[in-house]
């Protein structure tokens, strides 16, 4: 009697080896660097032990170059349709992708049924990558696509440890800074904040470049923590009037809410930038029709490097580098 061929080692199996989660073992088979060289080593020995041997290939064949990317955006859809960032990370991303012959597969991933969903079609290889954006704490998105393998670019950094990474960013806490900066130029000194949320990184960095202009300029801060819409921007802008009444100038960590913060003050009877100046983030359409300075984020750069980065990934190429940190500018209009 033939006996059978020997059945495949899985990573699971390696896990129960080295007494690690699946996720460690898929992250060091992958190359992240996000595991401390004692658990590598362990790893490393499970692997050797048991003579496992990563399937890449045979994802590749159920893949059979599907020739198409997913864009993930880990966000409600009404926010993708409000939110000028996403037109504009979209049109970059699309302007790379017609130089490769890929198509693009928009997805959200906003609740736990989308992502359920989500994590199903993806694990049956229908595409050969990802683009993932918009990432909250938590998130456990970023350690399920390494886990299966898929090559994937972020579009900016995770809070707490990257698990994915490869990564492409702007420097929030530099724009912010600077924006301050301009603020205490201008002769303000009331300087209050609409920050974005603090469970994204760039809601964080953003806050933390407002907070250090100011600590450096021996100044206090006035926070009002908004979720990057212009609802929330109009609402954080009276509570920071009830509390701070003699303000004299607002950086808003984004532009929809620098717009709701605008309409406030309008109605509060507040000159701008007589009264109050105000300085958004994005230099989106709203900033350039309304007059409002905002930090122009190069958000288009941002979608193609993250294209050229995850074609390199798809190719089995090694990227020259892992994280890319673009540098946003600030543009002064009319209200400040």
């Amino acid at each position: 009697m033939v006996s059978g061929a020997r059945k495949r080692v899985t990573l699971d199996e390696v896990a129960a080896h080295a007494g690690v989660g699946r996720g460690t073992v898929s992250r060091v088979v992958n190359g992240s660097e996000n595991v401390s060289p004692e658990t590598r080593q362990l790893v490393e020995r499970a692997i050797a032990e048991l003579n496992y041997v990563p399937n890449h290939a045979a994802r590749s064949l159920a893949a059979s170059r599907t020739d198409s990317i997913a864009l993930v955006i880990a966000e409600p859809e009404a926010r993708l349709f409000s939110d000028p960032f996403f037109a504009g990370i979209i049109r970059g991303i699309t302007s790379e992708l017609t130089a490769t012959g890929r198509q693009l597969l928009l997805t959200m991933a906003g609740t736990p049924e989308e992502r359920a969903n989500l994590e199903g079609y993806l694990s049956g290889g229908h595409v050969d990558g990802v683009l993932l954006l918009s990432q909250h704490r938590d998130d456990p998105l970023p350690g399920f696509l390494v886990d299966i393998g898929v090559p994937t670019v972020q579009g900016g950094r995770s809070i707490g440890p990257q698990v994915v990474p490869q990564m492409v960013d702007v420097d929030n806490h530099l724009g912010a800074h600077v924006a301050v900066e301009h603020l205490l130029a201008r002769g303000r000194r009331k300087i209050a904040t609409i920050s974005g949320p603090i469970d994204m990184i760039a809601g964080l960095h953003r806050l933390g470049g407002y907070r250090e202009a100011l600590m450096l300029a021996g100044l206090p801060e006035s926070v009002a923590h908004g979720d990057f819409t212009e609802q929330s921007g109009a609402r954080c802008m009276r509570e920071l009037l009830e509390r701070v009444p003699d303000l004299d100038a607002v950086f808003a960590a984004s532009d929809l809410m620098a717009v709701g913060a605008l309409r406030v003050l309008a109605e509060a009877g507040r000159r701008v930038p007589q009264d109050v100046a105000v300085v958004g983030f994005d230099d989106s359409s709203h900033a350039q029709f309304t007059g409002l300075s905002s930090v122009h984020q190069p958000i288009e750069d941002m979608g193609r490097e993250m294209v050229r980065l995850l074609s390199s990934l798809i190719s089995g190429e090694r990227p020259s580098r892992a994280a890319l940190v673009l540098t946003p500018h600030l543009v002064i209009r009319e209200s400040s």
